[in-house]
């Protein structure tokens, strides 16, 4: 029990960490929130002189990310283009001690 409590606070941590690093960066996270929210984080990154910004994703949220870049391309900032997409694997370990593979996504839009 103990050890599942641990691994629960290890990522809980490293989480909280992954959202220091995107307030202080260019870096919008999508996850599991409204389109819209990120769409707004992303205009407001733009706003204070950001020339590029950077979408990040995993799993299910990909295509949340790819709406959330052409929702910004097609209806708010016209000037705005994909400037690179990465696709990456990443293997988690749950809880049980499996290894998973998780697709990720980086989509760097930029002026």
């Amino acid at each position: 029990m103990l050890k599942g409590k641990f691994f629960n606070m290890l990522y809980y941590y490293l989480w909280l960490e992954e959202i220091k690093m995107a307030q202080q960066t260019n870096v919008v996270l999508v996850g599991k929130k409204p389109v819209m929210n990120y769409v707004l984080a992303c205009l407001t990154l733009f706003q204070n002189a950001n020339s590029e910004i950077i979408i990040k994703a995993r799993g299910k949220a990909i295509s949340k990310a790819a709406d959330v870049s052409q929702i910004l391309i097609k209806r708010f900032l016209n000037d705005v283009q994909i400037k690179d997409i990465k696709l990456n694997t990443e293997q988690l370990k749950s809880e049980s001690g499996t290894m998973s593979n998780v697709t990720s996504i980086e989509i760097k839009l930029g002026k």
